[in-house]
C-alpha cells in the first residue's frame, strides 16, 4: 500500500492520494444527490465524506496530537459509525435526515482535518511517525473501503430515480458473446491460508494457518449475465427446491425475480448502472446478487460455491491481479470476461461469494482499543466474499482479503464463481 521512501513522506503521500480520490468520486454528484438515503444499508455520499474525515480526526489527531482542536465537537455524534468505545452516535437508518451540516460544511471539515494531518506528519519526530504508521495504514484502507461504498450507495440512490440518471460518463463498450464455461483443476492437500506478515492487512486476515483441502476444480470465469438469464428464464426465482429456507422466504417477501438493478422492458432485460440504464451484456459477470441467489444458482447448475480457502489457494497458485478495478474516470461496471483464460478475473469485476461463514481464524484475537471494533465484532451471521470489484480502488485487495456481508445483501457489486469436486 505504501512505497519505499522516507516514512513521513510515504505516509503523507498515501494520505493525500486517498483523500483526493474521495473528492474526485463525489465531484460529479450534486448536493441533492449527496444527501439521500434509500435504505438503511445505504449511507449518503455526504456522510461518507464526513465519516472518513472523522476517522482521521478521532483516531490519528485526537489520539496523537495533544494540540489538536476538533472542527466541531458535535460531529463525533453525527459521523461515528459503530465504535461503541468512542461514544453515542446518530442512528444508521436516519443518516439521510442529516440535512445540516451542508455539503459545503463537510467540504470545509475535510479541508480543516487534511491541513491538520499534513502539518502533523510534516513535523512529527521519527519515533512518533513509527507509532502512527499502523493507524495511518488502517485509515487509508478504511477510506478506500468507503470509496467503494460511496459508489455502491449512490448507485442505489440513483436507481430509485425514475429518470435513471447517470453518475459518471459511460465507457465505450458493446455487449459480447458469452464465453464457454471451463474449469481448472486444483490440487488439494495441507495448505497455508491467511496473511503472511508481508505488508498491511486487516486483523481478520490473520493468523496464517493450515487447512486441509480435497482436490477440486474452479470455474475459469465468474457466472455471467448470459448464464444468469438462463437461470431466470428457467424459473429459478419460482422454484422453491433450489433455495435455502431463509432464502426462499426472502425471495417471496421481497418479490425477487432477477438480480438487483435488472429491469425487464417489453420482454427484454436491461440493467441500471452508474452510467445509466444499458443493454444487458451477456459476457459481463452478473452482479448485485445475494448469497442466497448464488447458492440457488449453484443448486440449479449442479455445482457448488467454493470455500474461501479453496478460492485463496487457487488464486495463489494460478491467478493474477488482472481484473477491472475503480479507475480515474469512475467507470464502475464489470467488464466482459475474456474467454479461454484459466481463472480469469478472479480479482476486480465482482466480489465473489464463497460458502464460508465469516468467522475468526484459529488464534484470532481482537486488538485492544476502539479500532478493535473494526472487524471482530461482526463475525456472526455473515458470509465471506473474495477478489474485489470494479468499484474497489486499485491496490486495495490481496489474495487474503476477506470481505463479508449478510446472506440477503445484494447492493454491492457481488457475483459468484462456481466450483465442483474433483
Amino acid at each position: 500500500m505504501l512505497t519505499n521512501s522516507p516514512p513521513a513522506a510515504r505516509l503523507l503521500d498515501a494520505f493525500e492520494t486517498v483523500r483526493a480520490r474521495t473528492e474526485a468520486l463525489a465531484a460529479p454528484l450534486s448536493p441533492e444527490d449527496q444527501c439521500v438515503q434509500t435504505m438503511p444499508d445505504v449511507s449518503p455520499t455526504k456522510w461518507h465524506r464526513a465519516h472518513t474525515t472523522w476517522f482521521w480526526e478521532t483516531f490519528l489527531l485526537g489520539e496523537f496530537n495533544k494540540d489538536y482542536k476538533p472542527f466541531d465537537p458535535d460531529f463525533c455524534y453525527l459521523f461515528n459509525s459503530y465504535y461503541e468505545q468512542v461514544g453515542e452516535r446518530h442512528p444508521r437508518a436516519e443518516r439521510g435526515q442529516i440535512t445540516r451540516p451542508s455539503c459545503s460544511d463537510v467540504a470545509a471539515y475535510r479541508v480543516y482535518v487534511d491541513a491538520a494531518v499534513r502539518n502533523f506528519l510534516s513535523n512529527a519526530p521519527d519515533d512518533l511517525i513509527s507509532a502512527v504508521t499502523p493507524i495511518i495504514e488502517l485509515g487509508v484502507g478504511h477510506e478506500e473501503q468507503h470509496q467503494e461504498l460511496l459508489l455502491t450507495d449512490i448507485k442505489h440512490v440513483l436507481s430509485r430515480n425514475p429518470l435513471s440518471p447517470a453518475a459518471y460518463p459511460a465507457p465505450d463498450s458493446a455487449p459480447r458473446e458469452n464465453p464457454d464455461l471451463t474449469f481448472t483443476a486444483v490440487d488439494g492437500g495441507l495448505v497455508e491460508t491467511g496473511h503472511a506478515d508481508d505488508g498491511f492487512a486487516y486483523d481478520n486476515e490473520s493468523p496464517r494457518h493450515k487447512v486441509w483441502l480435497e482436490p477440486f476444480a474452479l470455474a475459469d470465469r465468474p457466472v455471467t449475465n448470459g448464464d444468469w438469464l438462463d437461470f431466470v428464464q428457467a424459473g429459478g426465482y419460482r422454484t422453491a427446491t433450489l433455495w435455502l429456507s431463509d432464502g426462499w422466504a426472502t425471495v417471496q417477501a421481497d418479490e425477487w425475480r432477477a438480480p438487483l438493478h435488472w429491469r425487464e422492458r417489453d420482454g427484454v432485460w436491461r440493467e441500471f448502472t452508474l452510467h445509466g440504464e444499458t443493454d444487458l451484456d451477456p459476457a459481463a459477470p452478473v452482479c448485485h446478487i445475494s448469497f442466497y441467489e448464488a447458492q440457488a444458482y449453484a443448486e440449479w447448475a449442479g455445482l457448488r460455491l467454493p470455500t474461501e480457502h479453496e478460492w485463496e489457494h487457487a488464486a495463489a497458485e494460478k491467478a493474477g491481479l488482472d481484473g477491472r478495478f475503480m479507475d480515474a474516470g469512475q467507470s464502475a461496471h464489470p467488464g466482459p470476461v475474456p474467454g479461454g483464460k484459466s481463472l480469469a478475473q478472479m480479482f476486480g469485476g465482482v466480489w465473489e461469494w464463497t460458502r464460508s461463514d465469516y468467522a475468526p481464524y484459529p488464534g484470532f484475537r481482537t486488538p485492544d482499543g476502539a479500532v478493535g471494533e473494526y472487524n471482530g465484532k461482526f463475525m456472526c451471521g455473515q458470509y465471506v466474499l473474495r477478489g474485489g470489484s470494479c468499484a474497489t480502488p486499485p491496490g486495495h485487495v490481496r489474495r487474503t482479503y476477506r470481505n463479508f456481508f449478510p446472506p440477503d445483501a445484494r447492493w454491492q457489486f457481488s457475483g459468484v464463481r462456481m466450483a465442483r469436486d474433483a
